[in-house]
């Protein structure tokens, strides 16, 4: 990966938008996914540390100014233990999609309503009865289904589909899907609203935002949405072959998962750096 990057930008929107990030860091929101962006994607979700070096240069870029913050479907605590986000000056960590919010050590986190508990219980019968290597993940105010380790992930994603399908309906439950997973959550909650709020609250003019997967598409909308508004914004893609193609496309720079995302950091911070007096 070229330190200079603006020549691998595709639009013009893309390119004004890393003139900035390199010019006014102060203005800046670097805005990332955390599974398959800061972190590999691994079998097991509880094994998903961050990609090394990756809180390190999150914290260059904390410390020329920049807002950081990592919008992603874990719970705070998980996403914290793995990546040693803690590290990172300044950061806001929002977990849950946005329902959990956490910054300098202060939580803030509503109770799980009890649909999400019914669904967790019958998610959990679903997996012990089919047998067949599929996991239940139980992220407390959301719960997700995980085919990735069956023998067949693809026909075990499509056969648990009408299942959690009913449940969302029974339970005013968001059935969202994504890699080999199917997750319930509280509807009317998603990653282009907790980018949204957090842009606001930081007053940034420019915003980055990375990430990967089916649930980082309503961000990926929020970014254009602001753009209208006048908000300078760039997507960052971390590819993969799970990638969707409809992310894929949407993107600004796509780059070779998070080793890609973490050079692209890099490579910001430095511009930064050589622009400073």
């Amino acid at each position: 990966m070229p330190k200079d990057l603006r020549t691998q930008l595709t639009t013009t929107h893309a390119r004004d938008a890393w003139d900035h990030l390199v010019a006014s860091p102060g203005d800046v929101l670097v805005a990332l996914d955390y599974d398959g962006t800061l972190a590999p994607i691994v079998p097991r979700p509880d094994d998903a540390v961050a990609q090394p070096g990756m809180v390190d240069a999150l914290t260059g870029l904390a410390r020329r100014g920049v807002h950081v913050a990592v919008i992603t479907g874990r719970p705070v605590d998980a996403a914290l233990s793995l990546g040693g986000l803690d590290a990172v000056p300044g950061l806001v960590l929002l977990g849950h999609y946005g329902l959990q919010r956490w910054q300098d050590g202060e939580l803030t986190s509503p109770e799980a309503g009890p649909a999400v508990a019914v669904a967790r219980q019958r998610l959990r019968s679903y997996a012990a009865a089919a047998d067949t290597g599929v996991e239940v993940e139980d992220k407390h105010h959301s719960v997700a289904l995980h085919t990735r380790n069956a023998a067949d992930p693809t026909a075990e994603l499509e056969r648990a589909r009408p299942m959690a399908e009913a449940l969302a309906r029974e339970f005013g439950l968001e059935l969202v899907p994504g890699r080999f997973v199917l997750e319930l959550r509280p509807e009317g909650t998603d990653k282009g609203g907790a980018l949204r709020a957090v842009v606001d609250e930081m007053q940034a003019r420019t915003v980055l935002f990375g990430g990967d997967d089916l649930g980082d598409l309503p961000a990926v909308s929020a970014v254009q949405e602001l753009r209208q508004a006048g908000i300078r914004g760039m997507v960052l893609c971390s590819d993969s072959p799970e990638t969707p193609a409809s992310l894929r496309e949407a993107a600004d720079l796509v780059v070779d998962g998070p080793s890609g995302v973490l050079a692209v950091l890099e490579a910001l911070e430095q511009e930064i750096a050589d622009q400073s007096p």
